[in-house]
């Protein structure tokens, strides 16, 4: 559901984009009937590959998370709680807008959408737009970095425990067959994981006491 072209919505992104650089008036006032708001209702689509991919989206509230269908089956690639931008696979050369990820609200989400026409004109115009971008990339890459490490650990439970330590992810806030598609294993699998280390994690705790 798309909302109305306020700026006062616009609020969360301005606040998120200022911590990697101050941002001026004439920066905000771009946005200006560009940029616009939506409402995305928990288990639907924000996109998908039908749809055109031609904005990147700031999460205000609730958890999106990104995934691929292969074979029949869900490849969950990543979550996102919030506070961030996020955008579905796009080949730099921006001809194709194309992208075989679906991004799917798990709870109900407030976003931001912002064209990338819109994206262009910010480079093309104001200085700070590649200053905060080059450290937004920077941030991305990493987590892409621990991603790819997640993803080659060969023993289940050290990819349990990888995800656990990531103090980015909540997995009380995720639904288990999700949980279990993102550390590549089935949903049984994962759920025996969990046991065991919830009765090691109580076998301690007796023991220091």
């Amino acid at each position: 559901m798309k909302l109305q072209n306020q700026s006062s919505f616009l609020s969360p992104l301005f606040s998120y984009l200022e911590q990697f650089n101050p941002i001026s008036e004439s920066y905000k006032k771009a946005f200006d009937g560009r940029a616009f708001a939506m409402n995305v209702k928990k288990s639907k689509y924000l996109l998908s590959p039908i749809d055109n991919n031609e904005c990147l989206y700031f999460i205000c509230s609730g958890i999106i998370r990104g995934f691929i269908k292969q074979g029949g089956k869900e490849i969950t690639t990543w979550f996102s709680f919030g506070n961030e931008l996020i955008g579905a696979i796009r080949h730099p050369d921006g001809v194709s807008t194309y992208s075989p990820e679906f991004l799917q609200a798990l709870e109900d989400c407030e976003v931001i959408c912002i064209p990338y026409t819109l994206i262009d004109k910010l480079y093309a115009e104001f200085p700070e737009a590649s200053v905060i971008s080059r450290q937004i990339l920077a941030l991305q890459y990493h987590t892409a970095s621990q991603r790819a490490l997640l993803a080659r650990l060969p023993s289940g439970i050290d990819r349990y425990r990888h995800f656990l330590n990531d103090k980015n992810m909540d997995i009380e806030k995720l639904p288990l067959r999700c949980v279990a598609s993102y550390l590549g294993m089935r949903q049984e699998t994962l759920s025996r994981i969990r046991n065991r280390e919830g009765q090691q994690i109580n076998l301690k705790m007796r023991k220091a006491m």
